[in-house]
């Protein structure tokens, strides 16, 4: 009920704006995806655009501009004009994490971009080796309380959000693991399944298929709620109420974009993420669509930022 009165007020508002807003857009859209093509980030992109630009009535064109974390596409989309033809695909990597680790971001981003939608959130998932003594997430709390010290997670590198997810996780459970950062989650895989590594926070979609074959075990996924990809696993937040990690993918122009051209956009996203086609497409990428207002997306990547923060200063945590 609640995504057909989104799809119903969009359609309403695409037909109130101003006659100048109406015509737009007239050209190609360019979404900047700051990610190399090919993954997860670009995929969505590509998914996304294409329902979207339908509803908008536009050509959407993917630039992929990796590289630095994502701040070399993001910057550049700061500093594209403001006339709703290039738009970024942020991430919690570009817009919490980020402004968080990096000493000096060549743009401010708050100051620097005008928000539009919040389009998916994207879970992950807790592993374990099969041969771990612990077949839920409070049986790993215990075993690892015991064994203070003994124990390590695997990362993607430091300052990912997989080391983040791991060091929240920690931080709330009061139990010492140690870090261990590879160059991707794929490099971990093969010692987490050795038993070299005891534990690893992995994307739903990729640690998902290890664990249907049997070669892991799944102790619980990072949202709140339970994921329609696994939906008889448990949450790690139903032992550590209010844990909760995402990726989460957000919609942004620059600065001074005009907000009645916002309004457009927003429409034409949240119209998109509606369509059911959109939401099975969206569950086999492993993202959970969401619809939103830009004021939500803000509150959204605020509250994010802040989390991270936190953890990222007490834990000492850097991007080297």
């Amino acid at each position: 009920m609640k995504r057909r009165s989104f799809a119903l007020a969009a359609t309403v508002l695409l037909s109130t704006l101003p006659a100048w807003a109406q015509n737009y857009p007239s050209r190609p859209i360019r979404l900047i995806v700051p990610f190399p093509a090919a993954g997860a980030t670009d995929l969505f992109a590509r998914t996304l655009t294409h329902t979207m630009g339908e509803k908008l009535g536009a050509t959407f064109v993917i630039d992929n501009r990796p590289g630095a974390g994502g701040s070399i596409g993001s910057d550049a989309a700061a500093k594209s004009p403001a006339d709703g033809y290039t738009l970024l695909l942020a991430t919690t990597s570009t817009h919490s994490i980020g402004p968080a680790l990096a000493n000096k971001l060549p743009y401010d981003t708050v100051a620097d971009f005008t928000p539009v939608a919040h389009v998916g959130n994207a879970p992950s998932i807790m592993l374990v080796p099969t041969t771990s003594p612990a077949k839920t997430v409070q049986e790993f709390i215990d075993y690892a309380k015991k064994h203070p010290g003994k124990l390590n997670y695997a990362s993607s590198g430091p300052g990912t959000i997989v080391q983040l997810s791991a060091e929240l996780f920690k931080a709330q459970a009061g139990i010492h693991v140690t870090h261990i950062p590879y160059k991707g989650t794929a490099l971990a895989i093969p010692d987490l399944m050795s038993g070299k590594v005891d534990l690893l926070f992995d994307s739903l979609p990729t640690g998902l298929p290890y664990v249907r074959d049997g070669r892991l075990r799944a102790l619980g996924v990072t949202s709140l709620k339970r994921s329609p990809l696994a939906p008889d696993l448990p949450t790690v937040a139903d032992t550590l109420p209010g844990y909760e990690s995402n990726t989460v993918f957000g919609l942004y122009g620059p600065k001074g974009l005009p907000p009645e051209m916002v309004a457009r956009i927003n429409a034409a996203a949240n119209a998109a993420l509606a369509d059911p086609e959109m939401k099975e497409k969206l569950s086999r990428l492993g993202i959970e669509p969401v619809i939103s207002t830009p004021a939500q997306l803000a509150k959204t990547i605020a509250d994010d930022t802040a989390k991270w923060k936190k953890i990222i200063v007490e834990r000492k945590i850097t991007s080297d």
